[in-house]
């Protein structure tokens, strides 16, 4: 018999598939293309050294990295044994005489096959670096030890979460908890004993990070790396135990669990008790059946609710009881995963009504009814608003008062590290100018410009300030139209893609990933451009002025290029919606088979000769 005969099979398909190509080719692409912004930007002066680019270059690749790495388990393993299990295809494979680590370690190497060969493609990018300087080589080979634990940790813990899982969105909910634990969670705990005790961070949860691993790969001196290590490779391959031991017993329904279904607290938990269910069935049924059937399910407006105020919860304990020092970087984190789960969860609600409709045929039956596919389209649209416009109103409030308070506290703290200008206006004979009574706390100096320039070095100034605090509340609704465009592109993609985590990858890839690249490469390459034109001219005050705005300038840009971006999503995903929603709709059913060719002519065909 074939060792791993489904690991052999599932490596043959894999490698055939044309995004397993173009996936390790996107990977080099972009890591080339980061490599000439940073050249560039070292070129034009911005930046203290070579040196600093190099390493600069590398941090950035690393955690980009690591961030790829992670997302691997949401999107490739999640969902990869709970789809066989949804289709019936799991029972058999163990009517022969396979058994469970047969089936999970097949499925993991055909999983782990396009994010290891992207990874790999990054590394050579990333080892040059080396040249640069600034970075060792046992920095590099640490680095791209922990990207390859991260891979695996990850795809591992997909794989754990899919074993014991049925369905797509919870198990991708799941994985998603599962690795914010372990790469947060470690070392928010540790961070969090050590400021309560009053004592240096001391590492003990954080061992279990794949992040803390990344962090510990370019430290100097003697550091936990190897134990860190060791922990990681132990819950990740207690992940794949556990996965090969439960698969061949919950793969399948048990009858109590089948009959539980309609009558069961299951059942009550998933759509409510029977007042609850009639009354929305009598509410939102005649205004559009679409909204009844995708609002039926209770537990995801739950679930959000509950995160929302798991969050909400540390956030005010962190304002509350620490001061401006802790409270921006603590933002920061929180905020960026708050803004990171409204997105995945909205872009993986968006996708799932459309993708579980086309695959049952219940998308047929609803075209074979008066109900046009515009109403159809519009009762998702309105659904999705019923279910999360409450919290995510909520969300977005949460972040405008945090960005609000994290950018008084940023100033301030400013303001009290940079020196102290205070101005007053004289007249002299020559030319007006404006005396500066410049102080750090120790030494006063006093400076005479000419009337409406700064001393070169301060901060921000008062209008800087308030333009900037615009500017983040501005990144707010910015972050609106983000997730309107991925609910229109979420619905376009569910309509076109074979399972839930791959519609929520496209989306999530199309609509924020790349557009968040190049816009950040756009806006941080545009300015320094500008000001490297204004000094070739002559002109080192239009540069030097360039410079004091230039994060102003930077966040500004950025957004309207954001804004531009949604809006042009918005307005095709919608027309295509419009247009060809029923031609792709009953494509599961009567799928678009290329034509054959045309038969031969009869004369063509060679005469037989009989010889003897």
């Amino acid at each position: 018999m074939t060792l791993l005969p489904i690991a052999a099979r599932e490596l043959r398909v894999a490698a055939r598939k044309r995004s397993t190509f173009w996936l390790r080719i996107i990977a080099a692409l972009v890591a080339f293309v980061l490599g000439c912004g940073f050249l560039a930007l070292s070129v034009m002066g911005v930046g203290a050294g070579f040196m600093n680019v190099g390493k600069g270059l590398f941090t950035t690749l690393a955690w980009l990295c690591l961030a790829a790495a992670l997302s691997a388990g949401l999107f490739l393993t999640s969902d990869c044994l709970s789809e066989e299990k949804r289709e019936g295809t799991l029972g058999f494979l163990f009517l022969t005489d396979l058994r469970g680590f047969d089936v999970v370690l097949g499925k993991l190497l055909a999983t782990s096959l396009c994010g290891a060969y992207a990874l790999l493609a990054v590394l050579p990018v990333l080892a040059l670096t080396l040249v640069m300087g600034g970075v060792s080589g046992t920095e590099f080979w640490r680095s791209a030890l922990a990207l390859l634990n991260a891979l695996f940790l990850s795809l591992a813990a997909g794989m754990f979460v899919s074993a014991i899982s049925r369905d797509s969105q919870k198990a991708l909910a799941a994985t998603f908890l599962v690795l914010l634990l372990l790469v947060v969670g470690g070392p928010a705990a540790d961070a969090t004993a050590a400021s309560v005790a009053q004592r240096p961070f001391a590492p003990c949860f954080s061992l279990a990070s794949a992040g803390y691993l990344l962090v510990l790969a370019g430290g100097f001196g003697r550091s936990p790396f190897w134990p860190t290590l060791f922990v990681n490779q132990a819950i990740a391959w207690t992940f794949l135990l556990l996965a090969c031991w439960l698969l061949p017993r919950v793969w399948q329904e048990r009858g109590k669990a089948r009959s539980s279904r309609a009558t069961g607290w299951a059942y009550d938990w998933k759509f409510g008790g029977v007042k609850r269910r009639l009354a929305l069935r009598r509410k939102l049924i005649e205004l559009n059946p679409v909204v009844w059937l995708a609002c039926r399910e209770r537990w995801q407006t739950f679930s959000v609710w509950l995160v929302l105020l798991a969050i909400s919860g540390v956030v005010s304990v962190i304002f509350l009881r620490s001061g401006p020092t802790a409270f921006w970087p603590a933002w920061t984190l929180f905020g960026g995963l708050l803004t990171l789960m409204m997105y995945l969860g909205v872009a993986s609600q968006s996708v799932r009504f459309f993708v579980e409709a086309r695959r049952s045929g219940l998308l047929e039956l609803l075209l074979s009814t008066p109900l046009p596919a515009r109403a159809i389209v519009q009762g998702q649209w309105r659904a999705l608003l019923r279910m999360f416009g409450a919290p995510l109103t909520v969300c977005l409030v949460l972040q405008i008062f945090g960005t609000v308070q994290s950018q008084r506290m940023m100033l301030g703290q400013v303001a009290v590290i940079a020196p102290v200008v205070v101005a007053t206006n004289s007249t002299t004979i020559n030319a007006p100018s404006t005396t500066f009574t410049v102080t750090n706390g120790i030494t006063t100096t006093t400076v005479v410009l000419p009337a409406g320039t700064t001393p070169a070095g301060f901060f921000f100034s008062s209008s800087q300030r308030d333009l900037m605090l615009a500017v983040s509340i501005l990144g707010i609704l910015a972050q609106i139209a983000n997730l309107v465009a991925i609910v229109w592109f979420g619905m376009w993609m569910g309509l076109n893609s074979r399972t839930t985590n791959l519609a929520t990858l496209k989306t999530m890839l199309f609509v924020q990933i790349i557009p968040w690249f190049v816009v950040s490469f756009l806006s941080a390459m545009a300015i320094p451009l500008v000001m490297m034109l204004t000094m070739y001219k002559g002109r080192p005050t239009g540069g030097t002025q360039l410079m004091e705005w230039f994060p102003v300038i930077t966040s500004g840009l950025a957004i309207v290029m954001h804004l531009g971006k949604d809006i042009g999503f918005i307005r095709w995903s919608r027309k295509k919606l419009g247009e060809q929603f029923r031609e792709h709709a009953l494509r599961a059913v009567a799928p678009i088979r290329p034509p054959l060719p045309p038969p031969l002519p009869l004369s063509s065909v060679p005469p037989i000769v009989a010889t003897r």
